[in-house]
């Protein structure tokens, strides 16, 4: 696991669903489909678009707050992310 990924649906009655996973790689349907992806093994926020809007914000603020929403995963995030890089870039240098 390297990167979270969050969507945002609206229900109808204005009730805001949050739908959440984590990825090895990032596919362009989830580049499209998602509201915020955040790469724990760079560090950094690749995409965080709130009701339209692109928001300007960093890693640590993100990671502050998600860590307080799913700590357990969050955690095995952290820990996993670099593994996970150094994993997919042996197997892009062996082909």
């Amino acid at each position: 696991m390297r990167y979270l990924l969050i969507s945002f649906f609206r229900r109808k009655g204005g009730q805001i669903d949050e739908m959440v996973k984590t990825s090895k790689r990032l596919q362009e349907s989830d580049i499209n489909t998602s509201n915020v992806i955040i790469d724990y093994a760079d560090k950094k926020v690749e995409k965080c678009v709130i009701e339209g809007k692109e928001v300007d914000t960093d890693f640590y603020k993100m990671n502050t707050y998600y860590k307080k929403v799913y700590p357990n995963l969050i955690d095995q995030l952290e820990k996993e992310a670099v593994i996970t890089k150094n994993q997919l870039s042996k197997l892009k240098k062996t082909k």
